[in-house]
């Protein structure tokens, strides 16, 4: 058996164009993955078995998860024993602490998760560059959940560049009892913007240099999601959040990817800590993690 942990990430910018002829807006976006991760385990079936895919974890909402080929993950494990012609009789179980449906990628951290217990399963010894190449086929966020730590995506987010990112940065996490559906938010990004030109996405220059400089307070500034007025008028207790989060202390905050997970950035570790319980206090929000970012990809614990 194989254990692989895969983070969970943020975009700490994600800057959406106009949607193409072929349904998919050009994005600009900065990836930092983050110390919140889901456990992927992998073993041997039982000959003709197939893939049999379980999920474990606190969270209610994973018995609506699909164990099918309608799953990022299964679809993973089917694409890499075609490509390595090696056995599709196989256990998948995953420990889901990353939010379902929540913006940070967690199906992406599933399906990376299992590409790289594979490779490490089968001693396969493929290429960052060939995982990569099947990453992609599998989703938009799966590349970089492959790859972890901090980049530039272009293109649908898949086209990475590794971005320099100095020292750590600290979160805490407001998590939603409730996913929302990415292509509805974009559906409601498209139509809060219908009328206005959009201008090609570029990546943000005082972001950039923020990260590269290590400091959390030009990063709390620079912070920016095109999708957060989607997300919120999809779910307006998110405003109130936000709100509460810069009142107890956050320097900066904003719905993660296509949300509802909302992200604050703290000064210190120390003051995530205060942030938390305050933030805790206000009653806008349920429950609260906290993480750090930049972390590596997904990696072996076990083999």
């Amino acid at each position: 058996m194989t254990v692989v942990k895969a983070p969970a990430k943020i975009n700490l910018q994600l800057s959406v164009g106009a949607k193409g002829d072929d349904g998919y807006h050009d994005l600009a976006t900065v990836f930092q993955a983050v110390s919140l991760y889901d456990e992927i385990s992998v073993r041997p079936g039982e000959s003709g078995s197939g893939i049999t895919l379980r999920f474990t974890g606190d969270n209610p909402h994973i018995a609506n998860l699909p164990t099918n080929n309608k799953n990022l993950a299964y679809k993973a494990a089917q694409l890499f024993a075609q490509r390595k012609k090696v056995s599709l009789d196989l256990i998948i179980e995953i420990k889901k602490q990353i939010p379902i449906a929540g913006g940070m990628a967690g199906g992406s951290a599933n399906a990376a998760g299992v590409l790289v217990a594979l490779d490490s399963l089968y001693e396969t010894r493929m290429s960052k560059e060939d995982l990569i190449a099947l990453a992609r086929q599998l989703g938009s966020d799966v590349p970089f959940s492959l790859t972890g730590g901090t980049a530039v995506g272009t293109g649908r987010g898949d086209r990475l560049t590794p971005a320099l990112a100095r020292g750590t940065f600290h979160w805490v996490l407001a998590y939603s009892s409730q996913g929302l559906s990415t292509p509805s938010v974009y559906e409601e990004c498209d139509r809060l913007r219908q009328g206005f030109a959009q201008r090609q996405p570029r990546v943000s220059e005082e972001l950039m240099h923020a990260l590269s400089s290590g400091d959390p307070i030009a990063l709390g500034k620079s912070l920016v999601n095109d999708l957060q007025p989607a997300a919120c008028s999809l779910k307006p207790a998110l405003k109130l959040a936000l709100s509460a989060g810069m009142e107890s202390g956050a320097i900066g905050a904003l719905v993660s990817g296509s949300g509802p997970t909302v992200a604050f950035l703290a000064k210190s570790e120390e003051a995530s800590i205060d942030l938390a319980v305050a933030l805790s206090s206000t009653g806008a929000v349920s429950q609260l993690g906290r993480a750090h970012s930049p972390v590596g990809g997904p990696r072996v614990i076990e083999n």
